[in-house]
C-alpha cells in the first residue's frame, strides 16, 4: 500500500482576525481537510501549524485568505515549510503573550518552535489588530427575542460574529483575562458553548448569558433601583416584563412616560427621550445646555426610520451595516418628529441599534408607541466627551436624566457613535477604494470604525500625531500602518484634554507603539501641539494645517501625489502667519506648494467673528463696496448699529483683525446677509444651514471670478474673488429673493469656480489627479457638484472616505507628512520586518 507523503507548514496571518472567531474558522477549515495541527492568538495576530497532504494544505492556506469569518479582514497569509511530525488531531493552543514569561498563557508555548521562543523574550513587536465594535448579529437578535431561548431578552448577548470588541479591550492578544469581562466565569452551558467547536460562540470571548454574565438595572439620579412601576406611574410595564426584574422594561415605560433616560451602551452613554414628545426634546435641550447641535434618532428597524426621513439606497445600506452608525438624510414631511430635534435643518441624523439592550428598549417602546423612535444623543454636557464610567456619568449625567439604565460591564475605551452621509458623486469608482465606497462621506469616525487601521503610503518610525484642536483625533503609526483614534472632540474644554491623553497612552500600549516622531500643528497656541512639545526624547515634526488635508486624502487612497487640491475649511495657520482656510495647492505627501486661495478678508476680532458671524458680513461688504459697508436695512433689528460700525472700523484699520482666506467664514457672510444667522454657538452652524436653505433644482449660479495672476508670487497664480459674488448677492436679497435661491446660487458660484481654478492649475502642473476637503465640504451640496463637474472635465478626484473630511483627518494627514519626509531625508523604503 503506497504511503501518501505529508507536509507541515507554519503561518502567519496578518488581518483583522482577533475577536473575530479566525481561530474557530481554522479549526474547522483544518478538520474539513482533515489536517493537524494548532492556532494561536499571539501579540501579532495568528499563528498556525498545520501538517496533512500537500493538496489539502493547499487549499487550506488559499481559504484561509477567501473565506474569513465574516468580521474578518485578511491582509496577508505567509507560509514556510516545515518537516512533519506525524502528529495527530488540530487544537486552539492558549494565546502567546510577549514580555511576560511568567503568564499562564506562555506555559502552553509549542516546544521546538523558536518563534515562539522569540516571542516570549520580546524580539517579536505586538502587532495584532484589533476588530471595531460590531451591531448584533441576525443570529443573536433571533435568540434574543425568542421566549423559548435561554437568552430571551438577554442584554448582553453575543457570539463569534457580533458584540463588544475594541470598546471592552485592555490589551492583546484578544481573549478573555485581557478584556472587561474577566470578572465573569462563564456558567457551564455558556463554558461548553466556548469549547464546543460546532457552536456559533466556539471561543468567543465575551460570551455569557443571564446566570453568569454582566446585568442591567435602572437607577435613581441617587443611585437606588427603579421599578417598571415606578418609571411609569402606572401599572402596565412595556414588553410584558415583570416589574422589578427587567430593567430595560422599566426604562421604557420611563422613557413613554415622558422622562430623559441615560442608557448605558457600548462605547458609553446615550441620553433619550422621545422624538415625538416637544416637551421632553426641548427639556433635554436645556438640560444638556445644546442649543443649537441637533439630536440623533434612533428606531427599531430601517421601516420605522423611512416614516421620518427618505432614505435611498445607500442610506439604507449604510444604515444597515455593522458599524451602525448615525446616517444624516432628508426629513420627510409630517414626520412625527419634534421641532426641536433638529432646528434650522432639512435632515435628521438616523440610526438603528447598536446594541441588544438598545434593540430591546426600542421593541419594548415599539408596543405601546407603534413606530417610535427616540432621540439618542450623545451622554454627555455640551462640548464634553461621552461619559463612558459608571460614577463619572451619575455625576454627570445625574442632572440631566431623570433616571439611569446602567451595567455592570465596564467600559475601557470611550468610542462616541460615528456618523457618516451618504452622497452622489457620479462618475468613476477609482476615486474611492471597494464597492460602493463612493456613496459614503465619513463626518465623524468613531464606534464601529476605530481603532481599524489604516494603511500609509510609506513606511514610519514609531510615531505620534496630535492632530488639531477642534474635531480632534490623534493617530499612531509604526511601518506602514497607522491608527487613528476614536473621535476625542474639542481640546479646549479639560475633560476632552484628558481623554485625548488617555486614549494617546491606550493606543500606545496596545498596539506597542513607543513614538520616536510627533507631528503636530503649525499653530502654536493649539493644545495637541503643546502636548507634542511637552514629548521628551522625540524628533519634532510641524506639519502645516492644510497640507495635512492634502496629505490625509491622498494617503488613505494609497498615493503618495503628485496632485492638486482644494482644502475649504475655517481656518488653520498659514506658513506665512496668516489664518488660512480657501487654498489651492500643488503637491505630493511629502511637501505641497500654495499656488492659490480665496481672495483675503479681514476677521474682524479673530475668533468673535466665528461665533459672530455677522462680523464677517460686515469683512466682506467692506471688501466688496470698497471699505463702505452701511449695516444692511433686512439686519437692523438683530445687529446694533453701533457695535456694526465699531467692527467696520477695527477691519478698515486692521486692529485686532488678522487676514484670512476661509471659505468657512465666507459661508458664514452669506448665511448672515440671508438672515439666517448672526451668531452662533458652534463653528460652522450658519453655514449647515445656509446649505440647508439651498434649493436644490437651482441651475443658476452668480459670478465669482477666477483671477490668474502673472506676479512673480506663485503662492498667487490663482485668486478666487468673490467680492462680486456678494455684490450680486446683496442686489438679489434687496429685491426681494428667497434665501433659497440665494443660497443654491452661491453654492452653485462656489463650485463653478473651484472646478475653473483646478482645470486650470491641473493644466499649469501636468497633473491629473484633484483632491478635494476640509471642513466645508462636509457640505454634500458642494462636494458633490466639485467633484461631478472635475470628473466631467477629465480629472480623476480623491475626497474622503474612511476619514473625515474635517479636523478629525489632520492627525493621520501629520503623520503621512511626517513619514514622507522621513522617508526621503534618510532614503527609507517599504517596511522591512520579521513576520514570524
Amino acid at each position: 500500500m503506497m504511503m501518501i507523503a505529508r507536509t507541515r507548514v507554519r503561518a502567519r496571518v496578518d488581518g483583522v482576525v482577533q475577536g473575530v472567531g479566525f481561530r474557530p474558522f481554522v479549526h474547522r477549515l483544518a478538520r474539513e481537510h482533515e489536517l493537524s495541527g494548532w492556532v494561536r492568538n499571539d501579540e501579532r495576530g495568528v499563528l498556525l501549524e498545520a501538517e496533512g497532504e500537500a493538496a489539502a494544505l493547499e487549499r487550506f492556506l488559499a481559504q484561509l485568505a477567501d473565506r474569513p469569518p465574516p468580521l474578518a479582514a485578511v491582509e496577508r497569509v505567509r507560509a514556510e515549510s516545515l518537516r512533519a511530525t506525524g502528529e495527530s488531531g488540530f487544537r486552539i493552543l492558549q494565546s502567546a503573550r510577549a514580555h511576560d514569561p511568567a503568564a499562564p498563557e506562555a506555559a502552553a508555548l509549542e516546544p521546538g518552535a523558536p518563534e515562539l521562543a522569540a516571542l516570549e523574550r520580546g524580539a517579536l513587536e505586538p502587532g495584532a489588530l484589533i476588530a471595531p465594535d460590531v451591531a448584533p448579529c441576525g443570529d443573536c437578535l433571533a435568540e434574543l427575542m425568542d421566549p423559548l431561548d435561554r437568552r430571551h431578552r438577554y442584554p448582553f448577548i453575543n457570539c463569534t460574529n457580533c458584540g463588544p470588541r475594541f470598546t471592552i479591550i485592555r490589551g492583546v492578544p484578544y481573549d478573555r483575562p485581557l478584556t472587561t469581562m474577566a470578572a465573569f466565569e462563564m456558567c457551564a452551558a455558556c463554558r461548553a458553548e466556548y469549547e464546543d467547536p460546532a457552536s456559533r460562540r466556539f471561543h468567543a470571548q465575551p460570551n455569557a448569558c443571564p446566570a453568569c454574565g454582566p446585568s442591567a438595572r435602572l437607577i435613581d439620579r441617587a443611585g437606588r433601583t427603579v421599578t417598571a412601576r415606578q418609571a411609569a406611574g402606572v401599572d402596565a410595564v412595556a414588553g410584558g416584563a415583570v416589574a422589578g426584574v427587567d430593567a430595560v422594561a422599566a426604562a421604557a415605560a420611563a422613557l413613554l412616560a415622558g422622562q430623559i433616560v441615560a442608557v448605558k451602551g457600548v462605547g458609553g452613554y446615550h441620553l433619550a427621550c422621545r422624538a415625538d414628545d416637544e416637551r421632553a426634546v426641548a427639556e433635554l435641550r436645556r438640560r444638556k445646555r445644546r442649543e443649537e447641535k441637533p439630536f440623533a434618532l434612533m428606531a427599531l428597524d430601517v421601516e420605522t426610520l423611512g416614516g421620518l426621513v427618505r432614505l435611498a439606497a445607500a442610506g439604507r445600506e449604510l444604515l444597515s451595516a455593522r458599524e451602525r452608525p448615525i446616517v444624516l438624510a432628508p426629513r420627510l414631511p409630517g414626520a412625527r418628529v419634534a421641532a426641536s430635534v433638529a432646528p434650522g435643518l432639512r435632515e435628521l441624523g438616523v440610526m438603528l441599534p447598536s446594541t441588544p439592550l438598545h434593540h430591546l428598549l426600542l421593541a419594548d417602546v415599539g408596543v405601546a408607541l407603534r413606530g417610535a423612535a427616540l432621540v439618542m444623543t450623545s451622554g454627555n454636557v455640551s462640548d464634553e466627551p461621552i461619559a463612558f464610567d459608571d460614577e463619572d456619568a451619575l455625576a454627570r449625567l445625574g442632572s440631566i436624566a431623570d433616571a439611569l439604565l446602567v451595567h455592570d460591564r465596564p467600559i475601557h475605551a470611550r468610542a462616541d457613535d460615528s456618523v457618516v452621509r451618504s452622497l452622489r458623486t457620479g462618475g468613476s469608482s477609482a476615486s474611492v477604494p471597494g464597492a460602493g465606497a463612493a456613496r459614503r462621506l465619513m463626518l465623524r469616525r468613531s464606534r464601529g470604525y476605530a481603532p481599524r487601521s489604516l494603511a500609509l503610503p510609506l513606511s514610519a518610525p514609531p510615531l505620534l500625531a496630535c492632530g488639531a484642536e477642534l474635531k480632534s483625533s490623534f493617530c499612531l503609526a509604526k511601518g506602514t500602518r497607522a491608527w487613528v483614534g476614536p473621535h476625542v472632540g474639542d481640546l479646549k474644554n479639560w475633560q476632552a484634554l484628558r481623554s485625548f491623553g488617555e486614549g494617546i497612552a491606550h493606543f500606545e500600549a496596545l498596539f506597542a507603539v513607543e513614538p520616536q516622531v510627533v507631528a503636530h500643528d503649525l499653530h502654536p497656541d493649539y493644545l495637541s501641539t503643546a502636548h507634542a512639545l511637552a514629548r521628551e526624547d522625540v524628533e519634532l515634526v510641524g506639519v502645516q494645517h492644510h497640507h495635512a488635508h492634502f496629505a490625509a486624502v491622498l494617503a488613505e487612497h494609497g498615493e503618495a501625489g503628485p496632485a492638486i487640491g482644494a482644502i475649504y475649511d475655517g481656518a488653520g495657520l498659514g506658513a506665512d502667519g496668516t489664518v488660512w482656510g480657501g487654498e489651492l495647492l500643488a503637491g505630493d505627501v511629502r511637501r505641497v506648494e500654495r499656488l492659490g486661495h480665496l481672495q483675503p478678508v479681514r476677521l474682524p476680532g479673530g475668533d468673535a467673528a466665528v461665533r459672530e458671524p455677522w462680523r464677517m458680513a460686515c469683512a466682506w461688504l467692506l471688501a466688496a463696496f470698497d471699505g463702505a459697508a452701511p449695516l444692511p436695512a433686512r439686519l437692523a433689528a438683530r445687529i446694533d448699529a453701533r457695535r456694526w460700525e465699531q467692527v467696520a472700523e477695527m477691519a478698515r484699520r486692521g486692529i485686532g483683525s488678522p487676514v484670512t482666506t476661509s471659505v468657512g467664514r465666507l459661508f458664514d457672510a452669506v448665511a448672515v446677509l440671508c438672515g439666517i444667522r448672526t451668531s452662533v454657538r458652534e463653528e460652522g452652524r450658519a453655514a449647515a444651514e445656509l446649505e440647508a436653505a439651498a434649493a436644490p433644482a437651482e441651475q443658476g449660479a452668480y459670478s465669482l471670478a477666477v483671477v490668474e495672476t502673472d506676479g512673480a508670487d506663485a503662492t498667487d497664480a490663482v485668486r478666487l474673488d468673490a467680492r462680486e459674488t456678494v455684490r450680486a448677492i446683496v442686489a438679489d436679497l434687496d429685491a426681494g429673493a428667497s434665501r433659497a435661491l440665494v443660497s443654491a446660487r452661491f453654492h452653485n458660484a462656489l463650485a463653478d469656480a473651484t472646478i475653473h481654478a483646478l482645470m486650470l492649475l491641473a493644466q499649469r502642473e501636468g497633473v491629473r489627479t484633484a483632491v478635494l476637503s476640509g471642513g466645508v465640504f462636509q457640505n454634500r451640496l458642494l462636494l458633490e457638484r466639485c467633484a461631478a463637474g472635475l470628473r466631467q472635465s477629465g480629472l480623476r478626484v480623491l475626497i474622503p472616505h474612511d476619514l473625515p473630511p474635517n479636523d478629525g483627518a489632520i492627525s493621520y494627514g501629520q503623520a503621512a507628512v511626517a513619514a514622507a519626509k522621513l522617508a526621503s531625508r534618510t532614503g527609507a523604503g517599504a517596511e522591512e520586518r520579521s513576520w514570524l
